[in-house]
Order: C-alpha cells, then structure tokens, then sequence
C-alpha cells in the first residue's frame, strides 16, 4: 500500500512539472486559478489557497492532517512540525522543519523537493510527500486543476441493518461489528408486536431460525440488537408517548423480548416525530421514553442504539443533547432528503454531520447511509466523511441490497471485522 502510494505521488509531481510549462498561458492561470482539493470525493476548505512551486503542490499542513486524523504538533523552539498517525499498528511519525529540504521519516531523513514554508497565516507542506507518508492515495486531473486524495483504510465500528427480506446476505453478518434485526413494531394501539407487514419475526427456514441467527452472529463477535421500529403515520408514538400506563407497559415488553431472545442491545427507530405540533413538547416526551427505556435496559446489559433523523430535516422531535445522555450510541439517518432515486446529497450529509457534532461527542455518533440511494462511488464518499470527522462508525441499510460489488468498494475505505 505504501510504495503503490508514493509512486502515485511521484507521477503527481511529474504532473505538475507538464503542467508548468504548458501553453503560453500557463503560468498565468497558475496563479489565477489555485488547485482545488478533494479528500474521498468532497471538497476540503482550507484556510490558505494551494500554491504551485517548482511542479509541487503546496498545502495548509493542519487543515489536510485534521481530516485524515493524524495528530500535528507545532514546535515553536526548532521551528518544526511533529506528525503521528497509527497504520496498520505501526506508529509513523515525520518531523517537517521550515525552510528544510529534508524530512524525517521514523527517524530516517527524507529529501523534499520543495521545503514548508509560511503562506497566508498557514504552514505550507508538499502533499505529494506527505499524503504517500500517510498511506493515502493522490491522484492530479490537469484540466480542473483538482488534486484528489483518497484517505487510507480505517478500522471504523460497523452497524448493518438486518430487515425482512436480508435472508439471502446474512453472510455480510460476519464483517460487521453489529446487526440490528428489525423484526419488532409499535402498531396503531401503541403495543410492541411481532406481526405487520414490512417488520415482523420471520419464519424458520428449515434448520434456520430468527434465534439462531441471533445466536450465530454473537458467538462471531457480532453484537445483535432487537430493532423497534415505528412511525407516527396514525398517531401511534404520539399515544405510546403522552400515556405513561402505556409508555411503562411497552418499554417492559421491549426489555423483556431483548433478553428473553439473547440480544445484547435495543435499537429505537421511531421515526415521523415532530413535523406538525409542538416540537419542545414532543422532543422532552421522545426523550422521557428514551431516559426510562435506558433505566430499564442497563440492569440487563443491554446497551442502547437510536437511530434519528438528522438535524436538518423536516422532523423536530430529537433532541440529540439530551438524548446523547443516555444511548450508547447515535445513529444518524443522514438520507431520504430527496425523493428522486440517487445518491444523498454531499452537503446535506456534511451538514447533518456538522450539526450532531455540536450537540453528541463525536465517539457517539454513526453515519446512517442508505445503500437503496448510493452506489459504490457514492457509498465511500460517505464513509469518507465519517472518517474525516471521526466518527464512531458508519451503519448500513441494509443487509439484502449491499451486494458483492459494494462490499468490495467498501473494503477500499474501512477494515472489516
């Protein structure tokens, strides 16, 4: 993965040495029209343009070492940079000085083709250099003058959705970290059941049950929740919310249905709240249910899954600070902002991300993406903003339409269980 990198940069490099003596005007377009900059297909803002020396590219050091994850350390006295990130185990750490043509790379020295240096209030590196250092992968496009980066493999926590008509990719199972099982719903008179039409408890197929799938994904180490799902299409959350003798009645019966069937978690999916009414009102009863069901499932170790939608949707009723107090974690259902078939919205998706991280710490929060909306390109852009904000993980919807050809995408980005 390394030496593929730094062969890229080095084509990268070559790039940009054609591009400096190309056509008469090429010099002034340089300076008119900076290199733009994507990480895993989106757009990076950095404080200070990208400037072109010598055929290199030269960018803001913290802006691009923030979004890859890798810790940065200014140290004023030698005027140098200290730059550590962990791969595949290994900890690899470049020391960059100003003004120095030579790097240190573990401990061993490195040339640079063009050294750091100040510009616009930010410390310029080369990327080429320092992207191949990271194990990411850069590539140069001479006519939009965009260089692209593709982040390394990240060891993220991975949740799948498991619905009705997931049977035939239960293999997937075994790549992810969690599985919630959508096999429970509120119905109309606001009670937990079994039976509906898109979430119900599946029949066996032969010697293969709903509790024995349960019980073959925790003995792999994939934790299993129990799914709940609900809308309020006919008021049914409205009514299980605002009755106490009901809310008490349904939290037990969804406790007790988690335990008796060796799940290891809850996933609370209630959806529709707040579009219409009171929306203080309806967020302080969401999160009075949230706060009980949590008193009741941690006896059982049963931790606690809540799947939202974002922040920047139509629906009001989720306060996430609050809400963050008591689930284990969030999952933001970042999708269905449009209602023609293709992939979410980048910016709608960035924005959601941008707006739970002012309200849920960052080790709480997991990227919901719809792979019925995406596509293998799309899909990895997605978990390229998970990576670059540093969230806990991404979540799937849903096992049954991920399919060979994602999966292997997806395994360019994250590192499967």
């Amino acid at each position: 993965m390394m030496r593929k990198s730094r062969k890229i940069a080095l084509i990268l490099c070559s790039s940009f040495l054609l591009l400096s003596g190309y056509g008469s005007s090429s010099k002034a377009e340089a300076a008119s029209v900076p290199p733009s900059i994507l990480l895993d297909s989106y757009p990076l803002p950095f404080p200070a343009d990208p400037i072109v020396i010598q055929g290199t590219t030269m960018v803001p050091f913290r802006a691009i070492a923030e979004a890859m994850q890798i810790s940065v350390e200014w140290q004023a006295k030698t005027q140098s940079i200290v730059a550590t990130k962990s791969i595949d185990g290994v900890n690899q750490t470049i020391i960059l000085r100003m003004k120095s043509k030579t790097a240190t790379v573990n401990g061993k020295s490195q040339p640079l083709t063009v050294a750091p240096l100040s510009h616009g209030g930010s410390v310029l590196v080369p990327l080429s250099f320092f992207s191949s250092q990271f194990g990411a992968t850069v590539s140069w496009d001479a006519k939009t003058r965009t260089v692209a980066i593709t982040s390394p493999k990240e060891d993220l926590y991975t949740l799948g959705f498991y619905a009705i008509s997931s049977y035939d990719e239960r293999r997937f199972i075994n790549q992810l970290d969690s599985v919630s099982f959508g096999w429970a719903r509120i119905d109309a008179g606001g009670q937990l059941t079994l039976q509906g039409k898109d979430f119900y408890w599946p029949p066996s197929a032969g010697e293969t049950t709903p509790e024995s799938i349960i019980t073959s994904a925790s003995a792999i180490g994939t934790s299993p929740e129990l799914m709940v799902v609900s809308t309020d299409g006919k008021g049914e959350l409205t009514k299980i919310l605002e009755d106490s003798t009901l809310r008490a009645s349904t939290i037990d019966s969804i406790v007790e249905l988690a335990a008796e069937k060796q799940f290891e978690g809850i996933t609370l999916d209630f959806e529709g709240l707040g579009l219409t009414g009171d929306a203080a009102k309806v967020q302080h009863s969401f999160t009075e249910f949230v706060r009980l069901l949590d008193e009741k499932a941690t006896p059982r170790n049963l931790k606690l899954t809540l799947a939202l939608h974002p922040l920047n949707s139509s629906y009001k009723g989720y306060d996430y600070k609050k809400l963050a107090a008591y689930a284990d974690q969030i999952v933001i259902m970042a999708y269905d902002y449009t209602y023609t078939k293709g992939p979410e919205p980048m910016k709608k998706v960035d924005e959601a991300i941008v707006m739970a991280l002012k309200q849920v710490p960052k080790n709480k929060l997991v990227l919901g993406i719809s792979l019925d909306s995406e596509n293998p390109d799309t899909v990895n852009a997605k978990i390229g903003l998970a990576k670059r904000y540093d969230l806990k993980g991404v979540a799937f919807w849903r096992i049954g339409i991920i399919g060979e050809p994602v999966m292997q995408r997806m395994q360019q980005s994250l590192i499967f269980k």
